[in-house]
């Protein structure tokens, strides 16, 4: 039983909700992580089709990104994200209808657009929630400790939810981590329901939309694109987040064919619960990896130049043993660079802003993951798995000035000593 010290904390009661609406969101959508190339092909569509599909998921988070960050920032953050878990629970059973019945591409589109913009509900509303509400109840550490507890809670969700998903899609087939997935995010949404409030932040409902929409787009440019640490941090972004997001889908296809057997469904969720394992590792170990280094962007640095090495590497790699160890290290450094880069984010952001201004650097990179999909996709089809990773190390080298921009600009969240 918890002591009433930690059981009244109010700052703890917010981070213990924040972390149980991690682990639940996670688990729920990690059921179809490890599988989810596989059931796009499953569903009759080419590797090309496959990864435009998913370029459409990122092109429904383009579009949506801001306008839901508004929803945020004017309406609630608890009700954006409990509109999210509805939009995602729907579109995931549309998912399920779509691939019983191997539906043509234009359909996968439009369901994919309409799963970005779930998730776009939760991109800025979460993290600008718990910032505020741990800022309201005397929070004093570190932001990217609780970043890295919430990395790893997420780590042993996407540990059970992507081995659970290739072993229940190996013993009956690809459709039914998608119908788990569904039950689960129903359970995620009573849960936000209950117990997720607004704390430290007065949604701003007795203003009119347009001039809301007005107030929180000048106010998001001015926390956002004009503020210079946080403008070079973005413009960043789509050529490394967007690239992330190939390299975490191409890598079950890729693994499974250097295993030599398509259907090892199993294979590829065990692929996805071992750079899980990482994570969980790597959320862990940020707190003291971190101490190591005076700024937070040199935390970033470092791990541009050693996650585009391990890509590169990759495209050497002979067997499926040296290609999971290298995966497993681009997730190790990637692990440990989110959580610093949040820090240093928020420790910037106006609180009025906080969900818009995340929700566009979401869209950021969101719209790198728009080209890099199809893009990189081609180039798995014209080349291979391994040629493909390579183009992507390249794209996230070019990202390297970029941070060494936003260091030069001195924030006060960039020391690592800094509380936030």
């Amino acid at each position: 039983m918890a002591s009433p010290v930690a059981r009244n904390d109010p700052a703890r009661a917010v981070e213990r909700t924040y972390l149980v609406l991690t682990l639940l969101t996670t688990l729920a959508t990690s059921f179809i992580w490890g599988i989810n190339t596989i059931f796009l092909l499953d569903a009759g569509l080419t590797i090309g089709e496959a990864f435009a599909a998913n370029a459409f998921f990122t092109v429904g988070m383009v579009i949506f990104e801001i306008p839901t960050g508004i929803v945020a920032d004017t309406r609630g953050r608890r009700f954006s994200f409990v509109l999210g878990t509805v939009t995602l629970l729907l579109a995931t059973l549309l998912y399920l209808a779509m691939w019983d019945a191997h539906a043509p591409l234009w359909s996968w589109a439009i369901a994919s657009v309409l799963l970005g913009l779930g998730f776009t509900f939760f991109s800025g509303a979460t993290e600008a929630w718990l910032v505020d509400a741990l800022r309201a109840t005397g929070f004093e550490g570190h932001l990217e400790h609780v970043f890295g507890r919430a990395q790893a809670v997420g780590g042993a969700a996407m540990l059970v939810g992507t081995v659970a998903g290739g072993v229940i899609a190996q013993a009956t087939n690809p459709g039914v981590p998608y119908a788990i997935r569904a039950v689960l995010l129903g359970v995620s949404m009573v849960v936000a329901l209950r117990f997720m409030r607004d704390i430290g932040f007065t949604p701003a409902r007795d203003v009119t939309a347009g001039r809301a929409v007005r107030n929180v787009l000048r106010g998001s440019l001015d926390g956002g694109l004009r503020n210079r640490p946080v403008r070079w941090l973005m413009v960043a972004a789509p050529l490394t987040a967007g690239t992330g997001i190939y390299v975490f889908y191409a890598a079950q296809p890729y693994l499974l064919q250097l295993y030599g057997d398509p259907t090892a469904y199993s294979v590829a969720g065990l692929a996805s619960a071992i750079m899980a394992g990482v994570q969980i590792a790597a959320g862990l170990m940020v707190p003291g990896l971190v101490r190591r280094f005076r700024r937070r962007t040199d935390v970033l640095i470092a791990g541009t130049l050693l996650g585009s090495g391990a890509l590169a590497l990759i495209w050497l790699a002979q067997g499926i043993v040296v290609a999971l160890v290298l995966l497993a290290a681009w997730s190790f450094v990637a692990a440990v660079s989110r959580p610093v880069r949040s820090a240093l984010l928020n420790g910037v952001i106006p609180s009025e802003q906080r969900a818009t201004v995340l929700s566009f650097d979401s869209l950021m990179g969101s719209a790198g993951g728009v080209v890099a999909q199809p893009v990189l996709g081609r180039v798995a089809d014209v080349s291979g798995y391994a040629a493909s990773l390579l183009v992507a190390a390249v794209i996230q080298v070019v990202a390297l000035p970029l941070v060494l921009l936003a260091r030069r600009e001195n924030a006060a969240s960039d020391s690592t000593t800094s509380g936030e």
